[in-house]
């Protein structure tokens, strides 16, 4: 059998002995990063992520069975023209790319349909609040 041997140890001893270690490892554990630099990094990739553009599955398909492939200087032009309409406050708004038309959620940066000049020839356009012409 082991022998009890008679040393106690205080609460405090003890605390230091377990508690302290804990801290230490998980002072080890994260990065030496400022705060500053962490909200740095997450608003930045909020941005990012604010910036990219979505199309509906609507929209992809219409654009799909047309073969409607838009150049990416077309994209960047469709996506100012979304930031140009969240700027005035529009929030369904029609933006027009050369000879196509997109009708885009701009709060959601999410276009919801396309169409070409041929199914643009009727040129109404309805449940939009305002119009992009880029």
């Amino acid at each position: 059998m082991n022998q009890i041997s008679n040393q106690f140890l205080s609460i405090e001893q003890i605390t230091d002995q377990y508690l302290n270690k804990s801290q230490n490892v998980r002072s080890n554990a994260l990065p030496d990063i400022p705060f500053e630099e962490i909200l740095r990094q997450k608003q930045t990739q909020n941005v990012m992520d604010q910036s990219e553009l979505k199309f509906s599955k609507h929209a992809a398909n219409r654009l799909n069975d047309r073969n409607i492939a838009l150049t990416d200087a077309q994209n960047v032009r469709l996506e100012n023209g979304v930031k140009q309409a969240s700027e005035k406050g529009i929030t369904e708004s029609l933006v027009l790319v050369d000879s196509l038309a997109f009708i885009v959620n701009v709060p959601n940066k999410t276009v919801v349909t396309a169409l070409d000049q041929t199914e643009a020839n009727s040129n109404i356009f309805t449940n939009i609040d305002g119009a992009v012409i880029i």
